[in-house]
């Protein structure tokens, strides 16, 4: 069978800034790549013998990119809503972790998170988490992309008993599975409440020395940034800024709690901004000031947090709530188009993760990572902007097939590499341990 596959939709987003949708094209497929996006007539002159995948009524769009998440807190949906940041951690989440996060558990979430992203459109995860072997493992049995995480907290868990040995523990993963194409590494301090100056130069250092992007938790919360206050006589991001840790390297999650002169520094050094508009709104931490961001011209995407904080890991949820947030406390309709939000999923993510140059858009040498959504549904019609539809209107659920590296892993809604039937059963049976023994 030729290795060439035509895909064509009605309409096709390339998401090359500037780019209109495109209707009646083809994004062609050849191996791992993108070989052409052209109009369906050129394309069957072009390539005879190519597999024809006729899409009818769809939006054919880059693969999303979900820029922040915990990948195995999927086992931990639902298990405490309504809270503050702290309590939930602190009481919570932490004690949970603590008793039950081993390598199975870990691989078995991540497997059920990769299944779900599949499911919604999603061919990146960027992750944060213990047993990077695990979440490796999951990403490599799915098919999906990930940036595994060197993940480092100052208190022992039992995934490591402190800093040194999280980071021999990340560096160990990183070696084993070093050269695997559907892997991205980070160098992931989890917050600045959490680690001590000293093993932030540590994983600066290590992040400059294997050419890894950075992965923080940074001004979640207003109470983070005044206990910063108190116990360092300076905002988190000062404090981070004389480690050293403040450029192009750096993605910083959450950024709710920010001053004009942090956003000026933040665009001069070229740090990256994740916006987690659903998980910061239901633990009450607050509203990135995304209006701000975009006119000093900071890079910033978008990201799910963890099943456990904000339940659903659906980055159509995110674009869709990123556009109409941004709009509601700003009271400008104009602020954070459709288009813009499309973005934050797409190339801005990619630039992000580092690889702007093989992710984010459906141009010719890319690699073909490619989504397929229906809007075909009563639901979705009449169409006049298909780019506008796709924030808000579809949603996950129309989400049909998905290509990685030309590969297809969700066909007609059906997951083709992971046995759903047998994740589910395993995955219930570890969270009816949990509730038998909590």
């Amino acid at each position: 069978m030729s290795t060439i596959k035509i895909l064509k939709g009605r309409w096709v987003l390339t998401m090359t800034p500037g780019a209109p949708v495109l209707e009646r094209h083809a994004v062609v497929l050849e191996g791992e790549r993108i070989a052409a996006v052209l109009p369906w007539a050129e394309a069957e002159t072009r390539y005879p013998a190519a597999e024809r995948v006729e899409l009818g009524q769809h939006v054919l769009i880059p693969g999303l990119i979900n820029g922040h998440t915990h990948s195995a807190m999927s086992l931990l949906r639902g298990v405490a809503d309504d809270l503050a940041l702290m309590d939930w951690l602190n009481n919570h989440i932490w004690p949970l972790e603590k008793k039950w996060v081993s390598e199975d558990w870990t691989y078995q979430g991540s497997l059920l998170s990769a299944a779900e992203a599949l499911r919604g459109g999603v061919t990146y995860l960027n992750d944060m988490y213990f047993f990077p072997t695990a979440m490796a493992r999951a990403a490599l049995d799915s098919g999906i992309r990930a940036g595994v995480s060197i993940n480092v907290i100052d208190f022992p868990t039992g995934y490591a008993s402190g800093p040194d040995d999280y980071i021999a523990k990340g560096l160990a993963a990183y070696e084993q599975f070093k050269g695997e194409a559907l892997l991205d590494w980070t160098s992931a301090p989890h917050a600045p409440y959490t680690v001590s100056d000293e093993t932030f130069v540590k994983l600066r250092q290590l992040a400059e020395q294997h050419e890894l992007q950075m992965h923080c938790h940074i001004h979640e919360t207003q109470f983070e940034v005044d206990e910063s206050v108190k116990q360092f006589g300076m905002r988190p991001l000062e404090r981070l800024n004389k480690l050293g840790l403040l450029n192009e390297r750096m993605v910083a999650v959450h950024m709710v709690h920010l001053s004009e002169a942090e956003i000026e520094m933040l665009a001069a050094q070229k740090v990256h901004l994740v916006h987690n508009p659903n998980s910061n709104l239901k633990l009450a931490s607050g509203v990135q000031p995304l209006k701000a961001l975009e006119a000093a011209g900071v890079n910033t995407i978008l990201g799910t947090e963890g099943a456990a904080s904000n339940n659903r890991q659906d980055m159509f949820g995110e674009i869709r709530a990123a556009a109409l947030l941004a709009k509601g406390v700003t009271g400008d309709p104009l602020t954070v188009s459709a288009r813009t939000a499309l973005e934050m999923a797409t190339i801005r993510a990619a630039k992000a993760m580092g690889r702007e140059a093989d992710l984010g858009s459906l141009e010719p040498g890319k690699l073909a990572d490619v989504v397929a959504v229906s809007l075909d549904a009563l639901e979705c019609r009449p169409v006049y902007h298909a780019d506008a539809q796709l924030v808000y209107v579809a949603g996950r659920e129309h989400v049909s097939d998905v290509w990685v590296g030309g590969r297809q892993l969700l066909k007609q809604r059906e997951l083709t590499s992971i046995d759903v039937p047998a994740l589910l059963e395993r995955s219930e049976a570890i969270v009816e341990r949990m509730k038998t023994e909590r």
